[in-house]
């Protein structure tokens, strides 16, 4: 599956639910947002046959996303299902790491590979001030559950902002010494333009890897691997774990973007911040066959942009948050 760039699509993520039991600043207000309902969501049964019908096509790698995907019932079965696919795609996961600990040996035998997790601070108050709840020793055993049944190597993604976390950039990189971690730093992208982090708020990647340099000294940097995704990765002398940086917005990577995202009511986006989305709940609950999905699969491939267009004259704040398209 190519798109009009010649660009191989092979990365499908695929979001569950739209529903979150955190409310991260930069995510969505307080006061939280109106979900879909429940008749907007896609069955698990839909979203299994959607998977079945981009693997056909050329996916292989499935990471089920939210929201927070550890809230919708059933999600081990629903893993465990994307596994036992006849093409065998590699199942990932992205969480908040609330319910991990719970959860994280069930999904390692249903054939999850691993996760990702999202933590922007090892501090408890300033947990509960970015994400508005408390629970930071509920994402760390979380983390450790993670690791202990076997789900690696485990991602910590972290959004590093001026004036709230950007002292703990070393400390996170220093993670790596003991434990065989990618730590990967993340610009800060403008997804919405009415919370409380805007872009002016954001550390550029630039910045992020001139503080490890000045503080920790030589960063070896390491080869290209495509399952590295769009982080350029680096190690510490010694260190188990690797430390990656992603120039979202500094250094956008669509050039070499393989993905595809589908939202929790069924609709298709070729990037995150392109408002075109192509509908396949139509095909699904209408009786359409199998032929009928793959074109709509294909039809969204072909229609990725060239590129997005932050800090473009034209550019615009998407039309859904985050948590509504996928994190």
């Amino acid at each position: 599956m190519q798109d009009q760039f010649g660009r191989t699509i092979e990365y499908l993520r695929l979001s569950v639910t739209d529903r979150c039991n955190l409310r991260c600043r930069y995510c969505m207000p307080e006061e939280g947002v109106t979900g879909l309902s429940h008749s907007d969501v896609l069955r698990y049964e839909e979203m299994l046959r959607v998977a079945a019908a981009a693997c056909r096509l050329g996916i292989r790698k499935v990471r089920v996303t939210g929201g927070e995907p550890l809230v919708r019932r059933g999600i081990v079965n629903f893993i465990a299902q994307l596994a036992a696919l006849p093409e065998k795609p590699e199942i990932t996961l992205t969480t908040n790491g609330m319910l991990l600990a719970e959860q994280a040996e069930a999904l390692k035998a249903a054939g999850l590979s691993r996760v990702n997790v999202s933590l922007d601070t090892m501090r408890p108050e300033r947990f509960k001030e970015i994400t508005l709840r408390s629970g930071l020793e509920q994402v760390l055993a979380g983390i450790e559950a993670a690791e202990k049944v076997g789900l690696l190597p485990i991602k910590l993604n972290v959004i590093p902002f001026v004036d709230f976390n950007d002292d703990e950039i070393v400390d996170f990189a220093r993670l790596t010494l003991e434990h065989p971690w990618d730590v990967r730093f993340i610009e800060f992208m403008p997804i919405s333009s009415d919370l409380d982090y805007a872009s002016r708020d954001g550390l550029s990647m630039d910045a992020v890897e001139a503080r490890l340099r000045t503080t920790l000294g030589a960063l070896v940097a390491l080869p290209y691997q495509r399952t590295s995704g769009p982080a350029h990765m680096y190690r510490l002398p010694g260190a188990k774990g690797r430390i990656g940086l992603i120039p979202s917005v500094s250094g956008h990577f669509c050039g070499d973007c393989n993905r595809l995202r589908v939202m929790a009511d069924g609709r298709v986006r070729g990037c995150l911040f392109d408002n075109h989305e192509t509908d396949l709940k139509s095909i699904l609950r209408d009786g359409g066959d199998d032929q009928a999905l793959e074109d709509l699969l294909l039809a969204a491939a072909c229609a990725k942009p060239e590129k997005h267009q932050i800090n473009g004259k034209d550019f615009t704040t998407p039309n859904r948050r985050m948590h509504g398209i996928g994190g």
